[in-house]
């Protein structure tokens, strides 16, 4: 799908104007119109063009939340939540104009429950301002998507990360919220309990609906206590097939990974330059154990005894914390890495999720795709559960070079498909996924469609998002 298939949403000149009026002489300097700071709050970290709000809102509490949507209820203009912009599918961008509303403001930690081992709080909190908050208590947040995101965003994208092979993503660690719906009234979807039979799951509803369903305003989150002991390190392999049958090994053998990460060798190549380590330029799994500390010394000997089995190794892992940071922080850096394979490119991010019994034969085509298109384009995976990520480097200035990435995209996400897996593991469809939903959902599109209309019957919750284009 090309960028001219984005779902189009028609501008109301006239709405917007009130609303942005009514708006400035309600709250003042908390609503913005200058060009660079809805420059900002459309920005989108993969290649989408930008398409700015006509306003910033710059929210303090629910009740303002509240506000601002009743207020563009009343006069049909799009509403666009925003947390950190970290978004990689322009799920922030306003094509049909409107209100962004940032959410940054509502920061607060409302409560934490260390007995009950949850915590409550506001939207705009990002994962490492929660984790620093928390750290006397013993206990921490693991949703680790990379970017420090706000955690109503990454509830917001349905995110997860490096650790969801063990912890699971936000909806497995989100117990409830509380939103503002479209027609301005607010619900809390569940209380605190850790499982509930009482009605539909509105949490999970809410959970990847990408503020297309309503603003979530308030999070209770599951909170687990810091492993006594931490252990891990990289493993070199052969090829791409002995890395992932080391994986699905080690998961057959109830092995606890915290981690396990899949590089592939241009990956490598561009690590090492940037975070200038040695490593050979092979396919490596960097790997975490969590536990005591002699679980996860064994936990480590068993992972290599594994690896070795299948060509891999020697297993080089250490327990000692500035080593294991150092590993970590060059894996987060992955996405600088690529960068600086094409200085002056810009990057087409997307990302995959098959079964892993197929996630061998899907990354192996995968390349092969790659080289015969002539991209550039390093792949990380947290192969534990099957996903893949694919940094293309592309020329934004040169329209065939776009259109054949583009290309690579599409066939990636149909491979994905056609493996039983989904176009997007923790991206989430914004604008660039929305055209492979229907091969993947099926008619299950028309049941979303259903449920948007009935919440949001004039669509100005975050439009054009999710749903593609319908077809008479």
């Amino acid at each position: 799908m090309g960028l001219a298939e984005l779902v189009g949403v028609e501008r109301n000149e006239s709405g917007i104007t009130v609303v942005a009026g009514k708006l400035a002489a309600r709250f003042g300097e908390r609503f913005q119109t200058g060009e660079a700071i809805r420059r900002q709050h459309a920005h989108t970290t993969s290649y989408i063009p930008s398409q700015l709000p006509d306003g910033v809102f710059f929210a303090a509490s629910e009740a303002d939340v509240q506000e601002a949507v009743e207020l563009c209820a009343m006069h049909r203009v799009p509403i666009v939540p925003f947390g950190t912009g970290t978004s990689l599918e322009g799920q922030v961008n306003a094509p049909g104009g409107g209100i962004s509303v940032d959410l940054s403001r509502m920061n607060r930690v409302v409560a934490v429950h260390a007995e009950d081992l949850d915590c409550t709080i506001e939207p705009g909190v990002t994962r490492e301002d929660l984790n620093a908050y928390l750290r006397d208590t013993g206990l921490f947040f693991p949703i680790d998507p990379g970017a420090n995101a706000s955690l109503g965003g990454m509830a917001s994208t349905r995110a997860s990360g490096t650790n969801a092979v063990r912890y699971g993503t936000m909806r497995d660690n989100v117990i409830s919220l509380r939103a503002v719906m479209p027609d301005g009234r607010v619900v809390q979807t569940a209380r605190r309990a850790r499982k509930s039979s009482a009605g539909y799951d509105l949490t999970r509803l809410l959970i990847g609906a990408e503020g297309t369903l309503g603003i979530i305003t308030e999070l209770t989150l599951k909170l687990y206590g810091i492993p006594q002991a931490i252990s891990g390190g990289v493993c070199q392999f052969p090829s791409i097939e002995a890395a992932c049958q080391t994986v699905i090994a080690t998961i057959q053998m109830g092995i606890p990974v915290a981690r396990i990460e899949l590089i592939n060798a241009l990956g490598m190549r561009s690590i090492n330059a940037y975070s200038k380590l040695d490593y050979g330029e092979s396919p490596c799994l960097f790997i975490e154990f969590h536990g005591s500390e002699s679980g996860v010394a064994e936990q480590a000997q068993s992972f290599g005894e594994i690896a070795d089995e299948f060509g891999g190794g020697p297993f080089q892992w250490t327990n000692v914390a500035e080593d294991r940071a150092k590993l970590w922080k060059a894996r987060h850096n992955a996405y600088w890495a690529g960068m600086a394979l094409r200085p002056g490119a810009s990057a087409l991010i997307t990302d995959v999720c098959v079964p892993i019994s197929r996630l061998a034969e899907c990354i192996t085509e995968t390349e092969n795709d790659i080289a015969a298109n002539g991209l550039i384009a390093p792949i990380v995976g947290h192969v534990g559960d099957g996903n893949f990520h694919v940094q293309v480097m592309i020329d934004t200035e040169d329209r065939g070079e776009v259109e054949r990435a583009e290309a690579f995209v599409g066939r990636l996400n149909m491979r994905a498909i056609g493996m039983d897996g989904t176009c997007t593991g923790e991206h989430g469809v914004g604008q660039g996924k929305s055209g492979y939903l229907v091969h993947e959902l099926g008619s299950g599109i028309d049941y979303m469609r259903t449920i948007k209309a009935a919440l949001d019957p004039h669509n100005i919750m975050n439009p054009g998002k999710i749903l593609p284009r319908a077809h008479s």
